[in-house]
């Protein structure tokens, strides 16, 4: 494999990028706004900076990254002459299943197609190809250039052959490959997002404050943040989307996602993203403010 695209120049996208090229691979960088390909190159310079500022990378490794780059508006023209697609739009399935669809008609038939999603069925998303054959997960986690876990996912029609290309492919990447199964939230949310909805219900009910939930779990679990400061980071609208697959899927209400939840997406309290969550971020990206509505 040499030419790798990733949909969705965002987050997850632009750190997805940033580890390929990074690595030596030519990428192409595909989403329908300039501006969001324009801030996604903008975040991996500044991100290859900080490397430089840590000595893990020097001036010469940096620009070859970013001419390892090409970025496009047109998914056809992106994806036309590539080994691999690794989608990482917005967690919306009807979004993914109009992609991929788009994606089978313009690819080269060898092409594997991947997709970042953190919870929604590979095996549905492969449903909406002639190659679901070729279709996997391929769940990196966030910040992408400093995690080392790939939850790789494979659907039900998923071939041996492309799971193993993706396992080696993800090694190259210097990263740490993990197979699952298609089950609704894979292995990482399936544990982590009732533990954060469990964190929201704590609070819900009044047993105690957002610090002293996080201050328990960081403090008492190791957890390197609370896992409402991380609900914050991840945002609730993703939290919310993730834990309604869940439910949906096993129609078991363990989870059900907690009503404070719910009514914080919709009131546009989504977390870092936002400015607000469960704490306030309007003068530190920092989770060093609670939310005036917790106090």
């Amino acid at each position: 494999m040499k030419k790798i695209a990733v949909i969705g120049a965002g987050t997850m996208g632009n750190g997805i990028a940033h580890v390929f090229a990074q690595s030596g691979f030519q990428v192409h960088l595909i989403d329908i706004s300039q501006t969001s390909l324009d801030k996604g190159l903008a975040t991996i310079t500044k991100n290859l900076d900080r490397m430089m500022a840590k000595e893990v990378i020097d001036q010469t490794k940096k620009e070859a990254t970013l001419g390892n780059i090409s970025t496009f508006t047109s998914l056809k023209d992106g994806v036309s002459q590539v080994d691999l697609v690794v989608e990482a739009a917005t967690e919306n399935l009807d979004i993914k299943l109009k992609i991929f669809k788009d994606l089978d008609e313009v690819c080269p038939p060898a092409t594997i197609l991947a997709t970042n999603t953190s919870s929604i069925s590979i095996t549905q998303i492969a449903a909406a190809t002639n190659r679901p054959e070729k279709v996997i997960g391929m769940h990196f986690m966030n910040p992408v250039p400093i995690m080392k876990l790939v939850e790789i996912i494979r659907g039900y029609s998923t071939s041996d052959e492309v799971t193993k290309t993706i396992m080696e492919l993800s090694e190259k990447l210097g990263k740490t490959p993990t197979e699952v199964n298609d089950y609704p939230g894979f292995v990482a949310n399936r544990i982590l997002m009732p533990m954060i909805n469990e964190a929201i219900e704590t609070l819900y009910h009044g047993v105690a404050g957002v610090q002293e939930i996080d201050t328990v779990m960081k403090l008492g679990m190791a957890h390197p943040m609370g896992p409402l400061q991380l609900a914050d980071f991840i945002g609730l609208d993703v939290c919310l989307s993730i834990l309604n697959v869940m439910y949906d899927g096993f129609k078991n209400p363990k989870y059900a996602p907690c009503p404070l939840l719910v009514n914080m997406v919709m009131a546009g309290k989504l977390g870092l993203k936002s400015g607000e969550g469960f704490y306030d971020y309007s003068e530190s990206r920092k989770a060093e403010q609670v939310s005036a509505q917790f106090k």
